[in-house]
């Protein structure tokens, strides 16, 4: 397949820029994948358009204040954007600054802490810091919410909550799983008031997952690597659901990756460590239903994943619809369910 087969048009306008003052105050549209119909709701919908037994997975992690700023000896201002912590005072980072860095560069971050650049690692660069310290103290101290570089602002406080799942409890993300981001605490005791279950994984989303695929034959792209855990206890609450007859939904496209790396050998099992998963039309899910997710950037890895859930031809047109109904897209944007919707709201 080639890259370009996933082009849409996007109107700029219609890029989210700011969360909605209440989570769960987004539109939702509900594609039938078999037979191509779309539909628009609200996602407070979503509870009347589940099941009793039904089984919604989630993704746990926690994004991390993983943008900092500082300077060079020469003055000239840096930006590192952070992809992953190696310790306690290592990390791996894209690093802007008006040349490329070259190892032995010494940087000035924010607190005045100081890091050199140790060298590169793949796509990355690795910083350490100068004299001790440690990287996660000084995120938290000094970093700033990494919003996605289609959001054209500075953070600002409220990210520091918005741009978090309400499920959040394991650190170690530098951009959130936005298809978490419309649920909210009375949307969750509705859907367990109608007997629809929470399990939960942990994808630690990477700065990969924005950078553009650079080919046009799909076939010679290399996903990014991410980290992700899949334990005993979400395991067996898929079995117990496929054995009531239930649905597993997974919330967002992280999950999506955890749920079918673990089960790449045909069945779920416990699982801890990296992932390359890359997953275009023609790929066969072994475990995924239903699909509650965001809408992705044009030619981008998430919605080539979209595409081999819900059907080339039928996730593109229901992109075109959005965009007529003028959606919200992207990260603070408005969602869409892939799947049968067959509870009492069909």
């Amino acid at each position: 397949m080639l890259r370009q087969d996933f082009h849409y048009e996007l109107p700029e306008e219609l890029i989210a820029q700011y969360p909605l003052e209440r989570r769960s105050a987004s539109r939702l549209l509900c594609l039938d994948p078999v037979t191509g119909a779309v539909c628009d709701r609200q996602f407070t919908l979503l509870p009347a358009l589940l099941r009793a037994g039904d089984l919604l997975v989630f993704n746990d992690t926690r994004v991390i204040p993983a943008r900092l700023f500082g300077h060079k000896a020469s003055g000239g201002r840096v930006e590192v954007f952070v992809e992953r912590l190696c310790g306690d005072r290592e990390l791996l980072c894209q690093l802007r600054a008006s040349k490329p860095p070259r190892p032995g560069m010494r940087l000035t971050l924010e607190g005045a802490v100081e890091a050199e650049v140790v060298g590169r690692d793949g796509g990355f660069i690795r910083l350490r810091l100068v004299e001790g310290g440690d990287v996660a103290q000084l995120l938290e101290q000094h970093g700033h919410v990494p919003l996605p570089p289609y959001i054209a602002r500075g953070d600002q406080p409220q990210d520091r909550e918005r741009y978090q799942t309400m499920f959040a409890r394991t650190a170690g993300a530098v951009a959130a799983p936005t298809a978490g981001l419309h649920f909210d605490q009375p949307l969750i005791e509705r859907l367990a008031q109608r007997g629809i279950s929470s399990g939960f994984v942990t994808l630690h989303v990477g700065a990969g997952t924005f950078q553009p695929v650079r080919v046009d034959d799909l076939s010679q792209h290399r996903m990014h690597r991410e980290y992700l855990q899949v334990d005993a206890q979400l395991c067996d609450q898929v079995r117990q659901t496929r054995q009531r007859g239930g649905r597993i939904i997974a919330v967002g496209t992280t999950a999506v990756r955890c749920l079918e790396t673990a089960a790449s050998g045909g069945e779920l099992h416990p699982y801890s460590g990296e992932t390359e998963l890359f997953i275009t039309p023609g790929y066969r899910f072994r475990m995924v239903d239903m699909l509650i997710t965001n809408f992705h950037m044009p030619e981008s890895t998430l919605l080539m994943l979209v595409c081999a859930f819900g059907g080339m031809e039928q996730v593109m047109q229901a992109y075109r619809h959005a965009v007529m109904q003028r959606y919200r897209f992207f990260s603070y944007g408005d969602a869409m369910m892939i799947g049968p919707a067959t509870g009492a709201a069909v």
